[in-house]
């Protein structure tokens, strides 16, 4: 979602230069050139027809539509008619002041937040209305789900929503917790925590972060499940739990989504080089204790390639997409899957998409759910081991999959120039943004840096396609995001998932520079848990 809001300034605002009181709603739309009365023309226009829309039996008829083009070139508020001339004559109001607020409350839900920045600012009973901590504490909810909201007002963050609000969409900055230290006395064994590996998966299911499998020094895979429960009030204190579960068998490279309450594991590598190909649905159960795998039954004969170091993601509720990754005798793959499940999660169907845009090859990559029937593609390593920083849109929409290039024209170049990155985690986080951490350059250097992809700059819906591709402002894009306190190595291939709020992005494991960075071969396996944290409340 692209606004323009003015700096928020402690202050007085028109609205509260009355009492002498701090008003938190000192946000107030940039206009531009349009004139005063020509915007509340449209904004009338646009609530009106809204109205109109969502309630179809109201009195607001198209006779009152006309009515209301008749009175909207003279200013509709009362309040400024009165003061207009002194003989006497007022105009009279538009028909939308006659609405009861709990209606106008309603119809604001259903328009865009710039829209309602605008509205604001059109006479002090809108601005009040249209300030209302209700009613930002509803789009909060619209936007970003009741899951988020709910962790905001446990966090004891006592700051108005629309505050809020803004500075999750000018999010510029994080704060990094450690969770697990090896180095705590308070630690009764090393023996309580995962070991250290890369290539793993890491979820967040029903409440708790689910850690499966990886590879660690030596090439040797790792079978082992572990869970960790993430309360609402606590998230710095995850204690892993190592879970009774029959395994699909161990393995590094392969892909973990979450389907519902479920996860759906697909391929990987095991410790003998072999490809695999299968798909596991696996459900966590007793409290974290176990974890029930069972083989998925695939109908028909199409089916992926064996495979590993791909990416994958959901892409609509009972739908995964599957891309790309190494397979047999070490190739790169450019192919992309999808897997339609039952409705039980006990079979599924698979098909491949065939699009008119040629998907490079690659490994280590990511794909990220932005919206239903949307998912975003980014970097990974190409033929020639060279590291790529494309993007790269599926769309399933309308019966049609495709595959779009995102082309972005950047105005700071040496800024971006830092973008390539294979091994890295891109996870999408409260605001409609992708949160892309670590990673490693062409080079094998690992990346310390986050970066934040605004998916709200890709159209939902409408995109002029031209070959295949389209090209977007990418100064507005994309953001690279300051790291405060704490600051974890760098790494790459390790894994990172969100909470149920999209505030709190959890990281585990992968590969650090050793001690000796003049030798390639110095590479360490973490088993480091941090805490990711999206910074509200400076």
């Amino acid at each position: 979602m692209m606004m323009e809001w003015k700096s928020l300034e402690y202050a007085e605002h028109r609205a509260g230069k009355e009492s002498g009181e701090y008003s938190p709603f000192s946000i107030v739309p940039l206009v531009g050139s349009v004139t005063r009365e020509k915007k509340r023309s449209l904004i009338f226009f646009l609530l009106l027809l809204r109205l109109t829309l969502f309630c179809p039996s109201s009195s607001v008829d198209s006779v009152n539509l006309l009515f209301f083009f008749k009175t909207s070139s003279t200013p509709p508020m009362a309040e400024i008619a009165s003061t207009s001339s002194g003989r006497g004559h007022q105009s009279p109001p538009a028909p939308i002041m006659n609405l009861a607020d709990d209606h106008l409350f309603t119809v604001l839900l259903l328009l865009p937040v710039d829209s309602i920045l605008s509205f604001s600012a059109t006479c002090k009973r809108f601005r009040n209305l249209a300030c209302s901590d209700s009613l930002w504490e509803s789009l909060w909810r619209r936007e970003w789900g009741p899951s988020s909201a709910e962790s905001v007002k446990s966090s004891g963050l006592l700051l108005p929503w629309m505050v809020l609000f803004k500075r999750v969409c000018k999010l510029d900055s994080v704060s990094c917790h450690r969770i697990s230290d090896l180095d705590d006395d308070e630690e009764e064994s090393s023996s309580l925590l995962p070991l250290p590996r890369a290539s793993h998966s890491l979820n967040f299911v029903t409440d708790y972060l689910v850690l499966f499998g990886g590879g660690r020094e030596g090439g040797r895979h790792l079978d082992d499940t572990w869970t960790a429960y993430v309360g609402e009030t606590n998230q710095k204190t995850l204690r892993w739990k190592k879970a009774d579960s029959v395994t699909p068998g161990g393995r590094f490279g392969h892909t973990c989504v979450v389907i519902g309450d479920s996860l759906v594991l697909f391929g990987g590598i095991n410790d003998r080089g072999e490809r695999l190909n299968d798909t596991w649905i696996g459900r966590v159960g007793c409290h974290g204790k176990q974890l029930l795998w069972k083989l998925l039954t695939v109908v028909g004969a199409p089916k992926p390639p064996p495979r590993g170091a791909h990416a994958a993601s959901c892409i609509s509720e009972k739908t995964m997409v599957v891309q790309g990754g190494i397979g047999l005798s070490g190739v790169r793959l450019g192919d992309t899957w999808i897997l339609e499940l039952s409705e039980d999660l006990n079979s599924g169907t698979w098909h491949e998409v065939v699009s008119n845009a040629l998907l490079p090859p690659r490994s280590g990559h990511t794909l990220t759910y932005i919206r239903e029937n949307q998912v975003v593609l980014f970097g990974g390593r190409g033929l020639g081991y060279d590291v790529l920083n494309d993007v790269w849109l599926l769309d399933t929409q309308e019966q049609c999959e495709r595959w779009i290039q995102i082309f972005y024209d950047f105005q700071d170049l040496e800024e971006s120039a830092s973008l390539p990155r294979v091994g890295h985690s891109a996870t999408l986080i409260l605001g409609g943004r992708i949160l892309i951490y670590g990673g490693e350059d062409t080079f094998r250097h690992k990346k310390d840096d986050f970066w934040a992809l605004d998916v709200k700059t890709i159209p939902s819906k409408g995109l002029q396609v031209d070959g295949g591709a389209v090209c977007l402002n990418g100064s507005k894009a994309w953001k690279r995001l300051d790291g405060v306190s704490y600051r974890p190595k760098g790494r790459s291939f390790h894994r990172a998932c969100a909470d149920g709020s999209g505030r709190y992005v959890y990281v585990f494991g992968g590969m650090v520079d050793g001690l000796n960075l003049a030798v390639t071969s110095s590479l360490r396996f973490e088993n480091e848990l941090f805490m990711v944290e999206l910074l509200l409340g400076l």
